[in-house]
């Protein structure tokens, strides 16, 4: 599709453009992770953090400029079947740059955007107890679903709950006053809780829907591999937040249950990488074998980036709460992939938009 006018490109806006921001964020994480090189590519990270935030805030004033211009069209995503589900890349991809704030910012601007980090925090857990509620709702009420069409994408809206919650782990430890550091930690459990089960309740069905029905059409190709979005987000958040709950707990008068949460956290993010091992070798066959038919171009590409990316973050941190070589090793290798993946989606996503061939939305039925 060509646009006919430059306005064209805010009419057509969707929040799938968020997903790249959501793989950028990620990259920039784990780059600085790898043992050994990661102090030598870290400003790489830092560099990718910082374009990201630039990313996430023209997406950001595109798509309220749709609302503002176009908003009788815009209000159509919550009536489609497949766009509605991307408004959950809207908050994860703001949580890698919270992630960042962490990661880079405090060493760059000092500790005073641990208070700015604080702020978006609450704001993208505002959003993603919404969208992990209302889409699903919406999917029970006003779209037209069947186990056929079903794809990962149901995901989306679901698990930014998890993914903010493995955030709140990160940040946590940086807050001032006990009290506080509690709330956060309380709410990134629940904010786990919120989403893990209902996630692995889709994960089930899709399991049977592609038994049943086969692979998604080839469009949707990219998809296989968002299951291992929750799966990674799961494993990282139960180690991130077991990490922190002996010395924020014990400050609270709950040592004991400090050490608890810990080796919970330990185990359960071993079992769930376990299962994400599982996942990663089965998409990746799914790949190849779309890959060998030949695949068109489109934002659903993004969907190799950020599912693989959670687990490779979580990769590492296995290798540091385990002390573990082959963990490291391991992801390294997987950030080596991930950053292949991002060079080449980045580069057909920056062809495709300058020639203006990703700017479609769905969910406007007929034109002007």
């Amino acid at each position: 599709m060509q646009l006919e006018h430059p306005r064209e490109m805010i009419r057509q806006f969707t929040p799938n453009w968020f997903a790249a921001t959501m793989g950028t964020g990620i990259l920039a994480l784990a780059l600085p992770q790898m043992p050994g090189i990661g102090p030598a590519v870290k400003p790489i990270g830092e560099a990718l953090w910082l374009f990201n935030i630039g990313l996430f805030m023209l997406f950001s004033g595109l798509y309220g400029a749709r609302w503002l211009l176009f908003g009788h069209e815009a209000k159509r995503i919550f009536g489609h079947n497949t766009v509605s589900m991307f408004i959950g890349t809207i908050p994860m991809g703001l949580a890698t740059i919270i992630n960042g704030c962490l990661a880079f910012g405090i060493a760059r601007f000092g500790p005073g955007i641990v208070g700015v980090a604080q702020v978006l925090w609450w704001l993208d857990v505002a959003m993603s107890l919404a969208c992990g509620v209302l889409i699903p709702y919406l999917m029970f009420t006003r779209h037209e679903h069947n186990l056929d069409g079903m794809t990962a994408v149901w995901l989306l809206p679901v698990v930014a709950a998890e993914v903010a919650g493995a955030s709140g782990g990160l940040l946590a430890p940086h807050l001032v006053g006990a009290h506080m550091q509690m709330v956060v930690l309380a709410t990134s459990y629940v904010l786990w809780a919120y989403s893990v089960p209902v996630a692995f309740g889709i994960l089930a069905i899709l399991i049977l829907r592609m038994a049943l029905h086969k692979l998604p059409h080839e469009s949707m190709a990219a998809s296989s591999w968002l299951a291992l979005g929750p799966i990674g987000t799961g494993a990282l958040g139960m180690l991130v937040l077991g990490g922190d709950a002996p010395a924020i707990l014990a400050a609270n008068g709950l040592g004991l249950v400090g050490a608890v949460a810990q080796g919970l956290g330990t185990v359960a993010g071993l079992l769930l990488w376990g299962f994400g091992l599982w996942w990663l070798l089965l998409a990746t066959l799914i790949t190849i074998r779309y890959w060998r038919a030949g695949v068109p171009f489109n934002l659903g590409w993004w969907g190799y980036t950020f599912p693989l990316g959670v687990y490779t973050v979580a990769t590492f941190r296995l290798g540091t709460t385990l002390h573990l070589v082959f963990f490291g090793v391991t992801g390294t290798v997987l950030t080596v992939a991930l950053a292949a993946m991002w060079l080449l989606v980045g580069a057909k996503t920056l062809s495709g938009a300058w020639a203006g061939r990703l700017f479609v939305s769905p969910c406007i039925a007929t034109p002007r």
